[in-house]
């Protein structure tokens, strides 16, 4: 081999440094790192699979590649797999439980070494069996199985904290568009939203709960809905981010002044909410941390232990979309 030879070692000496299974002196490893520069090597992956019985590859399944939410959390499984060696190939489910299954048998079919499961439709049960051939590190819920690590935040705790921000600012009637009836974060933040009113003795009202989707599309026609029902409300509490901007699109058409006529919170803190006008409060989840520890968790299932990654809890940024009455 060529560069066992321009490194003076022996090739089985450069295969185990490759493959990461080497304890050799740092002069050693040096050396052949050297050569490696030197001679622009690219190890044939695909012959190392064959014998190894490994890819390098890990399969990530999100719901939408045009969502900011999902790619937030794909920069941080790149950051997490960054200098490991492993590859990610990213897949879209479109919350479809029949779709996303299929994706995960089109990865296993392509021998990946693990998986990545950001949120989605498929129950635990799926995702249990899927575990029986391979570790898979799954998003937004509770799970214990062999081979499955999974994270979730508290989102019931995010709605409340949206909530009793605007109750602290003296906001009574609160409006709310709601994320998806099937998807657990957005029947949670709900949650947290009602708990805030009750406890504050602050009006429960049906009419000022509208339906969204987690679109922006889905906030505007929400707001609208809201606008045309000609209830009275001074704040609004969006589902999440993308919700709040597109609501905040149906109230500048209205001419209806934000934080001026109307307040509104949102969830997720994604990038563009510190750069809209005026910049948007929202309860920050920790995206990019989720997709980080997500990596991490899953490099240790495939026997490569590293450090878990500390995931911070749901906090409140405030910002200039909220105001005092």
């Amino acid at each position: 081999m060529d560069v066992a030879r321009e490194a003076g070692v022996s090739p089985s000496t450069v295969s185990r440094i490759l493959n990461g299974t080497a304890r050799v002196t740092s002069d050693k490893r040096q050396a052949v790192e050297e050569a490696i520069r030197k001679l622009d090597f690219k190890p044939n992956l695909f012959a190392r699979s064959l014998k190894t019985g490994t890819t390098m590859t890990v399969g990530i399944l999100t719901q939408d590649v045009e969502s900011p939410f999902y790619g937030r959390a794909m920069k941080g499984i790149e950051a997490g797999l960054a200098g490991t060696g492993y590859a990610p190939i990213i897949v879209s489910g479109h919350w479809n439980a029949a779709e996303e299954a299929e994706r995960v048998r089109l990865l296993m079919a392509r021998r990946i070494d693990g998986l990545v499961i950001l949120t989605g439709h498929l129950d635990d049960r799926q995702i249990a069996d899927f575990a029986r051939h391979q570790p898979i590190v799954v998003t937004g819920r509770q799970l214990d199985a062999p081979q499955v690590r999974a994270f979730a935040l508290d989102q019931e705790a995010g709605g409340h904290l949206a909530t009793r921000h605007l109750l602290s600012l003296g906001h009574r009637r609160i409006a709310h568009i709601a994320g998806p009836a099937d998807h657990t974060d957005a029947t949670e933040r709900r949650a947290g939203y009602e708990r805030a009113l009750r406890e504050a003795g602050a009006p429960l009202l049906p009419e000022l709960v509208v339906q969204g989707d987690f679109m922006e599309s889905g906030g505007l026609l929400a707001m609208n809905r809201l606008l045309d029902s000609g209830q009275p409300f001074t704040a609004v509490f969006a589902a999440n981010d993308q919700t709040a901007f597109g609501a905040r699109m149906a109230m500048y058409r209205r001419g209806v002044r934000v934080p001026d006529d109307v307040s509104i919170v949102g969830v997720d803190d994604l990038p563009g909410a510190a750069y809209a006008t005026p910049p948007m409060t929202t309860v920050r989840q920790p995206i990019y941390e989720i997709g980080t520890a997500a990596a991490n968790a899953l490099l240790t299932l495939l026997g490569h232990p590293v450090p878990d990654v500390a995931v911070p809890p749901l906090e409140l940024v405030v910002r200039e979309t909220t105001r005092r009455i």
